[in-house]
């Protein structure tokens, strides 16, 4: 089974637009539970302009199902991370100010660093999943420098899925059934959706969980977020 993880950013986002804890960040990651979603993702950002550093750990006393903190090893998340102590742990390479996470990590070039933080993370008993670009020549530096699994930026498929199926997921194929022989775990994330979702699946190798956050509060205006969860879940099983 592939598990669901509500990316709760937006939420944050809309909450910090006025004072208050309105949409009641909280209450809306229990409501997600207990929908059927099987993780909690959160992506605290410097500038905190959604997820805010004193959420992570009010949600961690809330969390039921697993809880996953994103976000870039700066020595101020590390921290963050280490206290708090979350079920997974995903390492982004996005630095400070981007918009969104757009591209993963180069695991040649960043191996001693990633390898270090990986180390110091899982002294801690976190699991920790490096976001990845679908590319072959990445995963066995993911898989030396320590992590448990990869997370398969899917932002480009989500852009090729429009016009060819076929070529949008070669490379996630490929690289997710390179990484289970070497015992990665996958998960993917970006811009998957109920249009895209239930294909990727079909063709993506040991597929651990997708982390979906805009697409899926997006849909939730339309359908409502207990709907919303229930057609995400039915696209995966």
């Amino acid at each position: 089974m592939t598990r669901l993880s509500v990316n709760i950013n937006k939420v944050a986002l809309l909450r910090n637009s006025r004072e208050g804890n309105f949409p009641d960040l909280y209450q809306f990651a229990q409501d997600c539970e207990n929908y059927g979603a099987q993780g909690i993702t959160v992506h605290p950002r410097p500038d905190e302009r959604h997820i805010r550093y004193s959420d992570v750990p009010i949600l961690k006393n809330l969390v039921q199902t697993e809880y996953n903190i994103e976000g870039y090893p700066s020595r101020d998340f590390l921290d963050l991370v280490i206290k708090t102590k979350p079920d997974q742990c995903t390492l982004v390479p996005d630095p400070p100010g981007v918009l969104t996470s757009n591209a993963g990590w180069d695991t040649l070039k960043n191996l001693s660093f990633l390898t270090e933080v990986i180390s110091e993370l899982k002294s801690a008993g976190i699991r920790v999943s490096l976001f990845l670009n679908a590319d072959t020549t990445m995963v066995e530096n993911a898989k030396k420098c320590g992590a448990d699994r990869i997370e398969l930026y899917t932002g480009d498929f989500a852009k090729k899925f429009l016009t060819d199926k076929d070529a949008s997921i070669k490379y996630h194929a490929e690289t997710s059934k390179l990484a289970a022989q070497t015992g990665l775990g996958i998960n993917a994330g970006h811009d998957l959706n109920l249009k895209n979702l239930a294909y990727y699946k079909a063709n993506v190798t040991s597929l651990l969980e997708v982390s979906i956050g805009h697409a899926l509060i997006a849909d939730a205006l339309y359908y409502g977020i207990k709907n919303t969860i229930h057609m995400y879940l039915k696209q995966l099983n």
